[in-house]
Parts: C-alpha cells; structure tokens; sequence
C-alpha cells in the first residue's frame, strides 16, 4: 500500500452523531474527539488533530515535525461544524505543536490546541503530544466513594495550594513534585484525619501567581509537578489511602493570553465581543460567552473530564456569583440587561443547570460545589424544582460574619452577638460547607492567627475556639492549609507553609486540636448526619449576648441528643455555668479546646456531669459546667444515662 501523503486528511473519529451533539451543545465528552489522539490511518502510525475555528480561512498543524512552517500539514473542514481535521503521519508522543488559524482578516495566528492535554513548559506556550495511559489502582474507593461523598458523611476538607504546600530548601527552595506529594501530603492528610482535600486549581496557567484561576488549558493538568500520569499517581495514593480529592475548576472565565482561547481564530469565538459581557473588570480577563452551544460543550467536556480521566470526588466551582448577574462588578451603563430587563445571565444559568444535569447523570457519587456569595435561591436544590443543582455551597455569610466578630476585642462582641446568631435564620436553606478558604489568608488579611485580637495566649486561644465553633455547627468544613497549625504569616504562594513553627508549643496544639477535631467529627454522626436537616441543630441558649456564650445541641438521624456545645467567647471563666437539658442522664466532656495538651489553661470539667432536676433554658433539666475562658467544650450523653 502507498504510504499516505503527510498531512493528508484520512478522516477522523468524528461521527454524525458527534458533530450533531457539538452543535447542539450537548456533547460533553469532546476531550475524546477534538484535540490531538495518537492514531493509525491505513497502517500508519501519527496523530489526528481536530480543532473548532469556524471563521478561520485555513488551518494547518506546525510543531517541532515540521519546522513551525504554516501550511506544511493542512487541516481539512468537516462539513459545517466549524471543525478542522486531520491526520499527520509519524507524530509521536511528546512532540510540540501549535494551530496555524488564516483568519478572515488576512493574518495567521499561532494557537495552543484548547483540548491539549499537555502545554510546554514555561516560558513556552505550544501543545504537546500525550496520552493519558495510566493504570489505576482505586477500585475500592471508586466502588465506595457514594456513602464517603454522601450528604449524611463527615466531609472535612484540607484546601491546598500545591506549590506552596511545601517546598525542598536543598534543592533551589522548589516545590515538590506530584510523586513526592504522594507520599508526604496523603500520610499528612490521614494522620490530621481530614476526608478529602480540594486541590486549587491544576489546570495549566501561565502566571502562577494568579493560584490557577487563571486558566489556559481547560484539559491540561499543568506540568510545573510532573506529567498528568504523575498527578494521577497523586490521586490514586490518596484514594488508596480513603482519602477524597476535589479539584477547583473555573468556568467562569479565563486570560486573554494571545496563544490561548482568546479571539482564537481571529475572532471572539469563546468570549462575548461586547466588553459589556465578554469583559472581566477584577481580573481583566475574558467571561465565557454561555450562550454560544459549542462553548458549552467545551465547559460541559472540560468538568467530564476531570471526572472522568483523573477520578475526581467532586469539583468546587470558582466564581459562581460573576457568572449569574450581567452586573456583577460593574457600575451602572457597564452592562446590558438581559432579555427581560433583569441582570440574571440567563445563559449562564442555562449552562449551570446543564453541567449539573450531565455531571450527575454520568457520577451520582460525586459532589459539585459552588462558591457562591448572593442570596441567589436553590444554588444546592435540584434543577427539577428550580434549584441550581449543586450539591453543597460555601456558606460565604457566615464565614464573612464569623471573622468579623471575632475580630472584635471580648470585651466588644456582647454588641455584635447577631453576627453569630443571624446564621439559624437561613442555615438549612442551602445544602452548606463552612469554609475558612485561602481567600481569609491573603491581600492583606493576615493569617487567622494574626487576626485574633489580644496578647498571645488569647489569640491562640480564638484560633482554637474559632475552629472548634467551625465544627460544631451544621455544614460541612473546608480549612485552608496553614491554619491546621496556626500559620502565623499570611499565606505566600511563592514560598511553603511555616512548619517550622511546629516547633513551638503553641503551634503543635493548635495542630493537636484540629486533629482532635477531625476524629470527633468523624466519630460522632450528631456532627455531620444531618448537617442539611433542621431537625439535628436546636439552639439551647442563643440570646446571652451580655456573657457572650452560646449553647447548642446536635442530633443524629434518631433525634437523640448526641452532643451538646457550648462556647465563651470571652476570657472570662464561667463558674457554675447552668445549661438546660430535656433528659435526665450522665454526660461526659469529650472536647475542651481549654486543654493543657492544645496549649490551654487546663480548666474544664470532672470525667462525668449529672444532670440535675433544676430548669433552664426551657428545658426541666440542666447540667452546671466550669465553661474555661476563649473556649469551646462538647459533652456527650453517655449511653448509660
């Protein structure tokens, strides 16, 4: 047989039905069939390419094969999809490579291929050749995870920045790589008995300093750690180990860097032309035009993807509030309205809704977060009732209303009580996570530590009753890497977290007590089985705003009364505090953040309280407690009350 001539169009994997879904914007497994896959086309051995630019006037594939010349290897149109294919005989793995658009305008611009599954290292910008080969070993997680991802599960999330987790002084001051994290990150992470942990974003980025969210490549896990096999190695010790893994994802737009998406053929093809729509003004970058069906696909295929090849738990999408309002950002005559008058981005809503449709049609195990900061209605209620369909939201509101008050001086936050109580007016309205995120921790903000107010102690002292409330309220936690141990500096991207700090006392306790956090989250189902459900949270007191203490009570599934909380936000020791309870019984102290080992002062309550036939807060029972100062204590009803 005559060997084909290179460049020549041997068809492609594209069938009716795909260029018909693409089209219509429901084809949301594109990484299979646009982009660049290795092939052999009448028993020779090369790549097929395929790329979307429909009002380009000619495509060619240029790379390292062929000297960057335009033209060399011509792409053929495929009927009137607005897509370009073609095969080129004897590409093998690894080889860079870039799309040479014609535009209509009578130029040629250089592109990186959007569904690449490699990019060039920095300060390069083509594509590369690769395979995403690799052979799994999760099996048992991937056949469990339904019930570890569950809305009546513990969810405790160590949210990371992978560059600057930790880095190797001996060796330049680098980051470490995928494989190296493999190891260290997952014995850390099971030791601190976090569930999951939630990558920032591993998409490839050009700046490293934008944390990710700057996105060039929808379908590339960067490469600054390893290879995407590498990171799939991350993944699968981590699963190995029972541990979730959450990556962020962002939809919500992406930079205007000229090899990437923007006016990829020489027109605005994935963005809105109008500035009004197409115009990011907090990160000068470009909004995804969601109207437009084959952008959605391309989103649709992108969040699959990451589902799909790399075996994520869930994704936590960035940015939600700047795609459903026109307005978001921006003062009056700097948008458009939509259809109705209103600022609602209708399309964007429409693609919302369909990426929550298709994520959990195809993975009802996973979980879709949103980071959503409005009153917004249903961000976490199914779409058939109206809702969003997202499974979980960051509640935004009570982490904004927490660190206000507790950034007030104890001897102020009797003045400020709402700012913790004002959460039970919608805390079952959403399926809630209650994240301290790393946007706490940045531009200015300091560390949590360092935004406690008082002398050392007492600032050590906030910090551990902050992350105690954290866990004794409804919803499920995020905590920002760093915090677990009290980080005293705000956090640094371009350096590693301060574990030398672990050689301090202080330090260690605050790593002591989240530890402790975890275990008993994990071990009491009061604390996380019905985070959603308003009959497992009862305030018993919520009102005693002049000694600045709240009590309250968690159940499991039963309505038993599993746990009861209560906290002192002052420095204050209260003697003979009296808290209500509906039963008479034995109860036991089973946290103190007060405790000696967490670098508290030791004060706290005897192995076992009886309740005594003396009412309080409504209830004909009640225990009398030694509540320590700036703390946080959990009894639990023993079971031979």
């Amino acid at each position: 047989m005559t060997e084909p001539a290179r460049g020549a169009a041997l068809g492609t994997t594209l069938s009716a039905d795909d260029l018909h879904l693409f089209n219509e914007g429901t084809h949301s497994r594109l990484y299979a069939k646009l982009g660049a896959h290795a092939a052999t086309e009448a028993g020779v051995e090369g790549v097929r390419f395929a790329v979307w630019a429909p009002n380009a006037e000619r495509v060619s594939v240029v790379g390292d094969f062929n000297g960057w010349r335009a033209g060399a290897h011509p792409l053929q149109g495929v009927g009137v999809s607005g897509i370009w294919a073609g095969f080129v005989a004897g590409v093998a793995q690894g080889a860079l490579y870039k799309y040479a658009i014609a535009t209509r305008g009578g130029g040629t611009v250089g592109r990186a291929d959007p569904f690449a599954f490699r990019a060039e290292p920095e300060p390069g910008t083509a594509s590369v050749v690769w395979d995403l080969a690799y052979g799994w070993d999760d099996g048992a997680w991937m056949a469990g995870r339904a019930r570890r991802n569950a809305h009546n599960a513990p969810i405790a999330v160590y949210e990371l920045h992978l560059g600057s987790w930790m880095r190797v002084p001996e060796d330049g001051h680098r980051s470490l790589s995928y494989r190296e994290l493999a190891d260290r990150l997952t014995d850390y992470v099971a030791d601190m008995g976090f569930t999951h942990v939630e990558f920032m974003p591993l998409m490839e980025h050009p700046f490293y300093g934008s944390w990710g969210y700057q996105v060039t490549g929808y379908f590339a896990a960067t490469g600054r750690y390893g290879t995407p096999q590498d990171l799939m190695y991350l993944v699968d010790a981590l699963h190995r180990r029972g541990i979730g893994v959450i990556f962020d994802w962002v939809p919500s737009h992406f930079p205007a860097d000229e090899h990437a998406l923007a006016r990829f053929d020489g027109t605005h093809l994935f963005e809105h032309a109008d500035p009004r729509r197409g115009h990011h003004p907090d990160w000068d970058s470009s909004i995804f035009n969601y109207g437009r069906h084959e952008v959605r696909g391309f989103l649709l295929s992108s969040a699959m993807f990451w589902l799909d090849v790399f075996h994520a738990d869930g994704l936590r999408v960035d940015a939600v509030a700047s795609m459903l309002y026109r307005d978001y950002s921006r003062k009056p005559g700097e948008w458009e309205p939509n259809e109705f008058g209103g600022r609602e981005n209708l399309e964007a809503v429409q693609f919302i809704r369909q990426l929550a449709e298709t994520v959990y049609a195809a993975h009802p195990d996973v979980q879709l977060i949103a980071e959503e900061s409005t009153a917004w209605p249903w961000v976490s209620r199914p779409t058939d009732v109206g809702g969003l369909g997202f499974g979980l939201k960051w509640d935004m509101g009570w982490m904004h209303d927490t660190l206000q008050y507790f950034a007030h001086a104890p001897e102020h936050r009797r003045y400020h009580h709402g700012l913790l109580t004002f959460r039970g007016l919608y805390a079952f309205s959403e399926q809630f996570m209650l994240a301290l995120s790393h946007d706490e921790v940045v531009h200015g903000k300091g560390s949590l530590l360092n935004r406690m107010p008082g002398d050392l102690w007492q600032q050590f002292a906030n910090l551990r009753l902050l992350l105690a409330y954290q866990y004794l309220l409804p919803g499920k936690k995020l905590l920002f890497m760093g915090d677990e141990f009290g980080q005293r500096g705000e956090w640094n991207h371009d350096g590693a977290l301060e574990w030398e700090l672990l050689a301090h006392a202080e330090h260690r306790g605050v790593q002591a007590l989240v530890r402790a956090l975890n275990a008993l989250y994990r071990a009491q189902a009061a604390l996380y089985s019905t985070d959603h459900d308003p009959a497992g949270f009862e305030w018993v007191d919520a009102d005693d705003r002049e000694q600045s203490t709240l009590s309250l009570l968690r159940c499991d599934a039963t309505g038993t009364e599993a746990l009861l909380a209560v906290c002192n936000f002052t420095p204050v020791p209260r003697m003979r505090f009296r808290v209500g309870v509906s039963e008479p019984g034995a109860w036991v102290e089973v946290l103190n953040t007060d405790a000696t080992g967490y670098g508290g002062s030791g004060q706290g309550n005897p192995a076992e309280l009886r309740s005594a036939p003396v009412p309080a807060h409504g209830r004909p029972h009640s225990l009398e407690l030694t509540l320590p100062p700036l703390a946080a204590i959990a009894l639990r009803r023993t079971a031979t009350s």
